[in-house]
């Protein structure tokens, strides 16, 4: 059985200034989520679930999702606010997304398979889908058996404004030992430095591995997923803007010895639209790429 791709597509790019999961960027006016399903298909998965927000549902499935139903498997989740386990009510104030470990959650009764979690707005590359697909079908029936496709962080940062990424640390067999969450990362005057979750601002090594939130689970993440989302809701009860994270729910896990986390390497450099002012050259890379011959154009007839 081919492993599943759960694509987070449910925030609405509000420091781009739209909707950027459907915005146009390649030479045929492919999205960056084209070449994520297309390099998917071709890497080994099977199956493609859209977590997306019920708002846009529509002219998602019509401008995006139709054109790879004849060539994968395709199935839609909805992250909303109040999806929340049994339970658990809406508490007033809440208006921030509950984040990436809660979208994740809503794709429980849609994958049996080990899947791979991307943003719907990063290019991750074709060799990052490969080892990303053989890895999960070499451990398909295995509980705990996870890992990350790991970038230098000084090939992630923007020039237009300050990013979020989680800070990885690795072991001599290149696992994961932790993985922390950094906020306003930006490169200044040579240093780069980020604030942490101890609130402070921290120099970074420039060959740290970032994680840039493409990760691979055995379905065993879900119910353990859904356990610290419980207890996040329960601790965080009064605090309307916090959000639960993947990168906490791993941590967990390797503490608590239910997993190792391989991080895996790629020849691919990942690229973003995380500010309006990125877009010009996403979309010079992907022109050039396409001349190139290592994509057609369009991606999918």
């Amino acid at each position: 059985m081919k492993p599943t791709l759960i694509i987070l597509a449910a925030g609405m790019g509000s420091r781009y200034g739209g909707l950027k999961q459907l915005d146009g960027v390649g030479p045929n006016g492919e999205t960056i989520l084209d070449y994520s399903v297309y390099d998917a298909i071709r890497g080994g998965f099977g199956k493609v679930v859209f977590v997306i927000r019920g708002s846009f549902r529509k002219e998602f499935e019509e401008r995006i999702a139709k054109k790879y139903h004849n060539h994968i498997e395709v199935a839609f989740v909805e992250q909303e606010l109040d999806k929340l386990p049994y339970g658990f009510t809406l508490k007033p104030g809440r208006e921030k997304p509950w984040g990436t470990g809660h979208a994740m959650l809503m794709a429980t009764d849609v994958v049996d398979t080990p899947a791979a979690v991307i943003n719907a707005d990063d290019f991750y590359g074709k060799e990052s889908f490969k080892v990303l697909a053989d890895f999960l079908t070499e451990n398909a029936g295995q509980k705990g058996k996870y890992c990350m496709v790991g970038f230098y962080l000084n090939k992630t940062l923007s020039e237009n404004g300050e990013v979020s990424r989680g800070i990885c640390t690795v072991d001599s067999g290149n696992y994961l030992t932790t993985v922390e969450e950094h906020h306003k990362i930006i490169e200044k005057d040579g240093e780069i430095s980020g604030i942490g979750m101890d609130g402070n601002r921290h120099t970074l090594p420039a060959d740290a591995y970032a994680s840039m939130n493409i990760w691979g689970f055995t379905p065993d993440i879900f119910p353990h997923t859904e356990k610290l989302f419980k207890e996040f809701l329960k601790e965080n009860e009064n605090e309307p803007k916090k959000e639960f994270y993947i990168p906490y729910v791993v941590n967990n896990a390797i503490e608590n010895g239910k997993c190792s986390v391989k991080v895996l390497s790629t020849p691919d450099k990942w690229f973003g639209v995380t500010f309006q002012e990125d877009r010009p050259t996403v979309v010079a890379k992907l022109k050039e790429m396409t001349q190139a011959g290592l994509y057609p154009s369009p991606l999918f007839e």
